[in-house]
């Protein structure tokens, strides 16, 4: 295509021009006013000479005419995927591109956009800009949406788009959806202390009329759920009360109906760390000695823990003649401590006490239920427990997990792990938590005590973690009842608090045993977790076993993937798994179960899964073009004047831009120089003789 047109380029600068072009209109008027015959004459020289200086020039150009760009930007995110959309998508999208392929010069530019990484939702205006920024905004003559409105980016979208906006909707009328929405879920909890959730199972759309109440299920850890019937479209305050210590996976949901989109948000999942709000410990000491200190420090170091300690310093059958008025000593509450208020103790310890005839045996058959109705007991038995006045030979014997032979070892020995203390969560671990790294016979490089009782194990269910002097049992664990008891065959732990030869990990053992104890999770001996990483998640299966089954994984959408674990260090099996999409995952073995959510159980595209393009009206608005919905069938594309009205029933339209590419630029004078200066002289001659002859 050649187009041509006129340009100057002046000889003089342009107020030296526009001097000449006043000069010549006075000359001429002077000319006229004087009645002269030939000032037509002189003002064509003047034109002439005028144009002599301006220079005119012919300017060809060869131009290649571009063509206009159509871009459709194409939503193919998660919630594009649900009922009948797909289709719909697909439809919309051939439509069009047959309507642009039948446009001359017009070419169309599919942008698709699937899921944000993590939970960011639908970026529909991220990959419009990025869309736009790589073509020429000249040629742009119209944009399309093809998407259920749904957009969670609407501060990115474009400052200025130079055509007309047009969203093709997807959805129907009819549809409806039923989601699931908790609040007010803190990240901590306390204990025994009732934290309030908000929950709404809110019906959106085209939903049923006449529901009124649906059921909802609670589950907590994957345990049996439990179901209430609760109202729709109402706020609805939960009490929820911790059942343990640590992370507790709190899941709701409600039952899928018939119709609606999605069952991806009627489920929610809630973690809550349980924390205790203050440990109540009752340390009892059966006589003063060094590793009293131990004790006390290591229960007073912790600030959470509310420490009650008793000290016996004066037996009852010691005489020495002081009155009892005049010591300065505290009674042993006894029955306050041990038939009152006994249940207030989340931990009791015995510190080398013996029977003196203080506690009655009614108090020790009280201590016993205590332990069988959840409560701990720890034993830090020394000489005292080998002895006629054993507590071990009172009521609490029968929730002891060993029993004394009355013999004491006293010779130097280096506490040493068991098979089972390598496996076992309090233990584990603590041979390499040592000021010398271990001997070629595994014998931990920690330093030496000089005690053991020794006992022989009278429940067979009982874990020997730690062995001491001829493999005999140092460290014992069991479960009773529903509570735990813990027995230490040795009085010289306080050796490594001393730093006795290096010393040793006592306060991480001591630490461990307690909230063991306390049942804390993250010491169970069998465990089923997962620790999440975007959407990796680390498998880990901790177990007392020497084999482990493969791992089955429940994704959101129901189906099964089997994974399989390695044992990475003694009772611990690992695997790193990446899951296909965010959602909640159900993870079991048959034997343990957990929960965890990678994201939020509904992502962020299923908070609102009903067809709306509000959000997107703004910017429909601005370039004056239209919303239609893919459910009335295909669309025609038309030819509309820029600022013209761009959509209207069943048509939308877009606006030529015209754009094109100089490919040659020629330019060439109209006239010589000289032919205009030729021009002048001639028409001043002319004047001259028309002037003359009158």
């Amino acid at each position: 295509m050649n187009t041509g047109n006129v340009i100057l380029d002046p000889l003089l600068p342009m107020p030296l021009l526009w001097a000449a072009v006043a000069l010549s209109v006075v000359v001429v008027a002077l000319a006229l006013w004087r009645g002269l015959a030939g000032w037509w004459l002189r003002a064509l020289a003047g034109i002439a000479l005028i144009a002599a200086i301006a220079n005119p020039s012919l300017q060809n150009e060869d131009r290649a005419e571009l063509s206009d760009i159509v871009i459709a930007v194409v939503d193919e995110s998660a919630s594009q995927r649900i009922a009948g959309r797909p289709d719909q998508t697909a439809a919309a999208l051939e439509n069009l591109r047959a309507e642009i392929a039948g446009r001359e010069n017009t070419e169309l530019r599919v942008v698709p956009v699937g899921d944000a990484e993590g939970d960011g939702g639908t970026r529909l205006m991220t990959a419009l800009s990025e869309a736009m920024a790589e073509e020429p905004l000249d040629r742009i003559a119209g944009v399309v949406l093809l998407t259920d409105g749904r957009v969670h980016d609407m501060a990115a979208a474009p400052g200025t788009i130079p055509a007309p906006v047009h969203v093709l909707q997807s959805g129907t009328e009819e549809d409806w959806d039923r989601r699931l929405i908790v609040r007010n879920a803190p990240a901590f909890a306390i204990l025994g202390e009732p934290v309030t959730l908000t929950l709404r199972i809110e019906d959106q759309g085209a939903a049923p009329e006449g529901v009124g109440t649906v059921p909802l299920e609670i589950s907590i850890d994957g345990d049996t759920p439990m179901t209430f019937d609760v109202p729709v479209n109402e706020d609805l305050e939960l009490p929820v009360t911790l059942p343990h210590g640590g992370m507790n996976v709190l899941q709701f949901s409600v039952p899928e109906a018939e119709g609606e989109l999605t069952a991806r948000n009627n489920a929610a999942v809630i973690q809550i760390n349980g924390v205790r709000d203050r440990l109540r410990v009752l340390l009892v000491s059966g006589e003063p000695h060094p590793g009293e200190r131990t004790w006390r420090n290591l229960l007073k170091s912790d600030s959470s823990v509310d420490l009650v300690h008793f000290t016996i310093l004066r037996p009852p059958e010691k005489q020495d003649g002081v009155p009892v008025d005049e010591l300065s000593l505290i009674a042993f509450p006894t029955r306050e401590l041990f038939l009152e208020k006994i249940d207030e103790f989340d931990l009791i310890i015995f510190d080398r006490y013996k029977r003196r005839g203080i506690l009655p045996a009614l108090y020790f058959d009280n201590i016993r239920s205590y332990v069988e109705n959840g409560g701990a007991v720890l034993i830090a038995a020394g000489p005292d427990y080998a002895g006629a006045d054993s507590i071990y030979r009172s009521p609490l014997g029968e929730a002891l997990p060993a029993a004394p032979t009355a013999r004491v070892y006293e010779r130097p020995f280096v506490p040493m792990m068991t098979d089972l203390g390598e496996k076992h969560p309090v233990t584990e671990g603590l041979a390499l938590q040592a000021p010398t790294p271990p001997d070629e016979d595994g014998t931990p490089g920690w330093g030496r005590w000089f005690r053991q009782v020794e006992v022989t194990l009278t429940d067979p269910e009982a874990q020997v973690v730690m062995s001491g002097i001829e493999e005999q049992p140092l460290l014992i664990l069991n479960r009773v009842g529903e509570g735990r008891v813990a027995l230490l065959t040795s009085d010289h732990v306080w050796l490594w608090n001393r730093g006795y030869e290096g010393g040793g990990p006592q306060l991480e053992l001591l630490r461990r045993l307690a909230h063991w104890m306390m049942k804390e999770p993250e010491l169970e001996e069998e465990a089923l977790w997962a620790e999440p990483t975007g959407q990796t998640m680390r498998i880990i299966r901790r177990t007392l076993a020497d084999e482990v089954g493969e791992v089955t994984v429940t994704h959101p959408d129901g189906t099964e993937t089997l994974v399989p674990l390695e044992q990475v260090s003694p009772g611990r099996f690992e695997a790193v798994w990446e899951a296909p999409e965010i959602g909640l995952y159900r993870l079991t073995d048959g034997e343990e179960e957990a929960v965890i959510a990678l994201g939020p159980a509904a992502p962020r595209e299923f908070e609102e899964t009903i067809a709306d393009s509000a959000l997107l009206e703004p910017l429909v608005d601005a370039g004056r073009g239209g919303v239609a919905a893919m459910e009335a069938g295909d669309v025609d594309v038309r030819v509309v004047r820029a600022g013209r009205p761009a959509a209207g029933r069943g048509w939308i339209g877009i606006t030529p831009r015209g754009a094109y590419r100089t490919a040659d630029v020629t330019v060439n004078p109209v006239l010589p120089a000289w032919a205009f200066l030729l021009l002048a002289a001639a028409f001043v001659v002319g004047a001259w003789l028309r002037e003359g002859r009158r």
